[in-house]
């Protein structure tokens, strides 16, 4: 073979494995609304930086007509290329060929790129769009999940991990993104399920659509599995660039510093009225949040679950920063069994990637119920107490009004080594609130007394005066600071400057055993 002949082969080759499974089922994928295999990928990189490993291999099976079926590349598509200039691993599941199917060649292919991200310390992205295990190749296709699934474990901690699902993901394949750091799902046309509509049909005898059993907004707002609904293919791969621009590459390396225009010195008045007098009343910490971070700038992780907690990223002073804070104007800010759940993972894995920690507190403590004790609330909370004690990078808590009981503790203290504790004057820091304590502490005189409101209302007041407010617990030095709020943006990026050294040992152990 010549020289030009062997270039022009190679070419029709390339240009053959670039038309997935051909015209016809690129077409049925846009009539979808989707984008293919190929199209997501050069949307997801930097222009001209996607550099593809696999492009040639075929399938290995033969039997059930597959032989005479085979397409080059197989059922995924695999390589590198750059996000904003960094190094970015990803892998596309191609649904023209084979459904997206995952067979041994689709496995391994999948493997390889995971085993490199994590040799070369840069985060990897998952494209899911599959109709599951490719039966024809048996058991060999649930091996290849096994295999996926181990390097899903053994990254962890190690590289971000983001799953995007955009079509299908059913069966044993949800378990990879499971084990993902992030999963983002598209409405309408993104679905995870164990078991589809059918099974459960079958052996329940409930009926219920996709939608309601898996879609996007089933598990952004009902099960919690899915961090982020996109409302297109385009406005997924949006959110992952988003989100990778405040993680660092690895777990050896810092987050990456985003110089901003907006002065590390800004001082905001409005905050110094945002908790209202009344201390029953709700406020928005949303709003605490968009004016204390650059910008005005916050990338909220699971916005439709567990609504009483908020979590997310931001940046202060340029450093990307995780944010956990109560929702005072959602079940008054309660820890239950989600948001504990919900605040326990996003402060682990912000400590595995070395982001530091800011608390806003506003706790007025766990919510009771038979539903959640029964529901294992004990065990729930302790995942959030666990977390916030076991991190080590900086972590920073600011106490806007209520610190009550139990949840008090648990939300970063300076007793679970918190660096630093910031309270506004507003801050009501006790065993429970004043109206429940006087309830408690003055129940025979309340019984007994001629104008029991009145005494109430007086009880409570000298309550609060002596125990509810943050110059006790400062007197102690579990409060470092009683500040004014307009001054807590830059006395944040004042500490966080001051902690980006900080070095923190633990006692040495293979891991501990988590509540989980």
């Amino acid at each position: 073979m010549t020289s030009s002949a062997g270039v022009e082969e190679l070419r029709a080759k390339r240009q053959q494995a670039r038309g997935g499974g051909g015209p016809k089922r690129v077409e049925r994928q846009h009539g979808k609304g989707k984008l293919t295999a190929r199209e997501r990928i050069e949307k997801l990189l930097d222009r001209g930086t996607f550099h593809e490993i696999g492009m040639f291999v075929t399938h290995r099976s033969v039997g059930f007509r597959l032989e005479d079926e085979r397409y080059l590349g197989d059922s995924v598509v695999t390589g590198w290329g750059k996000i904003d200039g960094r190094t970015v691993y990803v892998y596309a599941q191609d649904f023209t060929v084979f459904g997206g199917s995952l067979g041994e060649v689709h496995a391994e292919k999948i493997v390889r790129v995971q085993e490199i991200a994590m040799k070369n310390g840069a985060p990897i992205v998952g494209l899911m769009d599959s109709g599951g295990a490719r039966i024809q190749e048996g058991v060999v296709s649930l091996a290849g999940f096994a295999d996926i699934f181990l390097r899903n474990v053994l990254a962890s901690g190690v590289i971000p991990q983001i799953s995007c699902i955009m079509g299908p993901c059913a069966g044993g394949a949800v378990y990879s993104p499971a084990l993902t750091d992030f999963i983002i799902m598209v409405k309408g046309s993104s679905h995870m399920f164990i078991t589809g509509p059918g099974v459960v049909e079958a052996a329940t005898r409930e009926k219920v659509s996709f939608e309601d059993l898996g879609g996007a907004m089933t598990h952004n707002t009902v099960s919690g599995v899915s961090h982020l609904a996109a409302e297109s293919d385009d406005d997924a791969l949006f959110l992952v660039r988003e989100l990778l621009s405040y993680l660092p590459s690895n777990n050896l390396d810092e987050p990456p510093l985003r110089p901003s225009t907006d002065d590390p010195l800004r001082t905001d008045r409005a905050l110094d009225t945002v908790v209202p007098e009344d201390p029953g009343k709700p406020y928005d910490m949303k709003e605490v949040i968009l004016r204390l971070v650059d910008d005005g700038r916050f990338f909220e992780i699971h916005s439709h679950w567990a609504q009483s907690l908020i979590v997310g990223f931001g940046r202060l002073g340029g450093r990307s920063v995780g944010i956990v804070a109560q929702q005072p104007s959602v079940l008054a800010g309660v820890l239950d069994i989600d948001s504990s759940t919900k605040g326990a993972r996003f402060v682990r894995f912000c400590d595995a990637f070395n982001i530091p920690l800011v608390v806003l507190e506003d706790v007025p403590g766990f919510l009771p119920g038979v539903d959640q004790e029964h529901g294992g609330i004990i065990r729930h909370g302790a995942k959030l107490l666990f977390a916030f004690a076991e991190a080590t990078v900086p972590k920073i808590t600011v106490i806007t009004r209520k610190a009550y009981g139990g949840a008090y503790c648990v939300m970063n203290s300076r007793h679970l080594r918190a660096d630093l504790v910031l309270a506004w004057p507003t801050a009501e820091i006790a065993v429970m609130g004043p109206e429940g304590a006087v309830n408690i502490i003055f129940r025979k005189q309340l019984s007994s007394a001629e104008d029991p409101d009145a005494l109430r209302a007086e009880r409570v007041r000298e309550y609060r005066e002596r125990f509810a407010n943050p110059y006790v617990a400062a007197a102690r030095g579990y409060v470092d600071d009683v500040i004014e709020p307009h001054q807590t943006r830059p006395l944040l990026i004042q500490a966080l400057s001051r902690l980006q050294d900080k070095r923190e040992s633990i006692p040495l152990k293979k891991h501990g055993n988590m509540p989980l």
